[in-house]
């Protein structure tokens, strides 16, 4: 039998059969030992062959190869990796410029880690109805920021409603990844665009202008209009795994669009003479903000490769 992971608590594992049938699953002890680099073998999205034993129990038997998946390192596990989900086809990161606020690093690493996995992001600045004229204005910079370099962005109010068929035709027939810091709205968003899907969500704390976590698990739900979407928990950061110095200004466009022309094929942007994104950002064509966070992402990976 075939089907799809719908939800998994770490232990047990929902899946959805092709005809819609929901299972509950386990997976074989050789299995879950074998080669596992991940906290997790199995995640969210993932596509697997399954039977069912004597006992009536549902046991996966396969993983077929995924197509993508988007990873952060584990939160007691360092030396490991988590995915969160697999089989992408386009990632939303709900963004907020107050109560709580994300950061530019934020959004920085989620897209880098997208790109690595070949994941399209699209930006969804939620809570347009409560900025006054100063944020109005630095969600517009944020905008062109990131559209600039390709990425799509879109804004929304998921209490007022504001763009919400918008987002629907963006998130329709597609799997789609629903991601951001706790406090976003995220859980909100949700339920209006499923009504039944009665989500739990919370108020910011007024002490520290953080979310409470209200989603426990990655899972995926099927939208009512078409396409299936994961909602993941509350993502206070994302550490960068499986990436060298190198590789990491490939995953940052507009860097990888003039690195050719640097004087130097190692270049790495930071003091070397005749350097082409160097000359960008003093000319302003690349965002100093974003150029400092690449430079901030090397010298991570750099201590985590002599830790």
């Amino acid at each position: 039998m075939k089907g799809r992971v719908t939800k998994s608590t770490g232990s047990w594992y929902t899946i959805r059969e092709d005809s819609g049938k929901m299972y509950q699953a386990r997976i074989r002890g050789k299995f879950r030992l074998s080669n596992i680099q991940h906290t997790n073998p199995i995640a969210v999205g993932d596509f697997v062959d399954f039977e069912i034993d004597k006992d009536e129990a549902a046991v996966i038997t396969k993983i077929h190869e995924r197509k993508n998946y988007i990873i952060r390192k584990s939160v007691n596990l360092s030396k490991k990796t988590h995915i969160i989900a697999s089989n992408i086809d386009r990632a939303f990161l709900v963004v907020t410029v107050d109560n709580p606020k994300t950061s530019f690093g934020f959004i920085d690493r989620f897209l880098v880690t997208a790109e690595a996995y070949h994941i399209p992001v699209t930006l969804v600045f939620n809570k347009m109805d409560v900025y006054d004229e100063y944020l109005m204005e630095e969600v517009e910079f944020y905008q062109k920021t990131y559209e600039r370099i390709g990425y799509e962005t879109i804004q929304i109010s998921a209490q007022t409603g504001f763009n919400i068929d918008q987002l629907k035709e963006k998130l329709k027939d597609i799997t789609s990844l629903v991601s951001g810091h706790s406090g976003v709205g995220k859980s909100t968003l949700m339920n209006i665009l499923n009504p039944n899907l009665q989500l739990k969500t919370s108020v910011v704390s007024d002490f520290n202008q953080k979310g409470q976590h209200t989603t426990t698990f990655a899972e995926m739900y099927e939208w009512p209009f078409g396409g299936f979407c994961i909602d993941t928990p509350g993502i206070k950061e994302f550490g960068l795994v499986e990436m060298d110095k190198y590789e990491i200004q490939n995953y940052f466009p507009e860097i990888h669009e003039i690195r050719s022309n640097c004087k130097f094929d190692n270049c790495l942007h930071l003091n070397e003479p005749k350097c082409a994104v160097q000359d960008a950002v003093e000319k302003g064509e690349i965002s100093p903000t974003r150029y400092e966070n690449y430079i901030g992402f090397l010298e991570e990976i750099n201590e985590n490769t002599f830790s």
